[in-house]
């Protein structure tokens, strides 16, 4: 008996709580998909399934399987990627994942930072989002993540955490610009922009809940994956965003300000798995920890002159 294939048609088919539903997703049909799960079954000496009524359900037998099942999967998964990087002659490099928000001057201090201090150590950096770095580092697909907290660490050690404090991102021609810090309350009607709910759900709530208690309750969240999309719709008068600062330096057309306060701050802390834990994770962890700490907020600019909307050329043109 294939245990492992067995195992897999029964996670599906506990997931989807449908014979039918299951068998086209594993692609196959459903007379060997219950036979199988019969097999299981027998195998394991317990009914996994109550078909009792017209509704499938697990039985207490099938919970408990569904639990270690899909853990038992996952290592499985892992154990196969470790495997192929080795044949591949790959287990030096450490593949890292950062936020898709992460600024340009914060991944080159990063780069840059592991190459002076850890030279051996073969860096590829990838962009992804908080939850799906979750699932690459329990599948085996990351050695590494920046992850924006809160999350479940569930299976992972953490490295530093490292708050850092966000300010408000404006409009170069908004009212507000003109202050030297801006108050939660004070962004009332404005709509918000944001990453979107599914990249960190943990950072997004949290977010939120924030605003809400400093009197901001956005009119609108819209949503923006990559910084310069961001800048781009506060600079369009779209919504207002937070941010470290970094991103705002380059869009002459908004302006960034700190919060009166500093009511927000963005957890970050590096992860890697407790099991089979890369080398190099820590360090990496270690090293991404002290490049934030050291990549500060933006300090304020000046406030600006009340004027007309700039040109996206005014920095290299000025006109006679």
């Amino acid at each position: 008996m294939d245990l492992l294939r067995h195992l897999r048609i029964f996670v599906v088919t506990a997931e989807e709580l449908h014979f039918s539903r299951a068998a086209e997703l594993l692609g196959m049909a459903q007379p060997p998909l219950s036979q199988a799960v019969r097999r299981l079954e027998k195998e394991l000496g317990a009914e996994l399934f109550d078909r009792s009524n017209r509704q499938v359900r697990l039985t207490a037998a099938g919970s408990v399987l569904y639990d270690e099942a899909r853990a038992l999967l996952v290592r499985e998964e892992r154990l196969r990627s470790l495997v192929r990087r080795a044949v591949d002659g790959d287990v030096g490099t450490l593949r890292a994942g950062v936020p898709e928000d992460t600024a340009a001057p914060v991944l080159h201090a990063l780069l840059a930072a592991c190459a002076e201090r850890a030279p051996g150590l073969r860096v590829d950096l990838q962009e992804v989002s908080t939850q799906e770095q979750l699932r690459l580092l329990a599948s085996g697909g990351l050695d590494v993540g920046l992850l924006h907290l809160p999350v479940d660490a569930t299976g992972l050690v953490l490295g530093p955490e490292v708050a850092v404090e966000l300010g408000v991102v404006l409009p170069r021609t908004s009212p507000l610009a003109r202050l030297p810090e801006v108050a939660l309350a004070d962004l009332s009607g404005h709509d918000l922009v944001l990453c979107p709910r599914d990249a960190a759900p943990g950072w997004y709530d949290t977010t939120l809940d924030v605003c809400r208690g400093g009197g901001f309750v956005p009119g609108r969240v819209r949503h923006a994956r990559n910084p310069e999309f961001l800048l781009g719709l506060v600079a369009a008068g779209q919504g207002v965003a937070f941010e470290r600062g970094t991103a705002a330096r380059k869009e002459p057309r908004v302006v960034w300000r700190p919060l009166a306060g500093r009511p927000l701050a963005q957890r970050v802390a590096g992860a890697w798995p407790v099991q089979g834990a890369h080398a190099g994770a820590g360090r990496f962890a270690g090293l991404a920890a002290e490049v934030l700490s050291s990549n500060g907020p933006a300090t304020p600019r000046p406030p600006s002159t009340p004027g007309p909307v700039p040109r996206p050329w005014t920095v290299v043109y000025d006109p006679a």
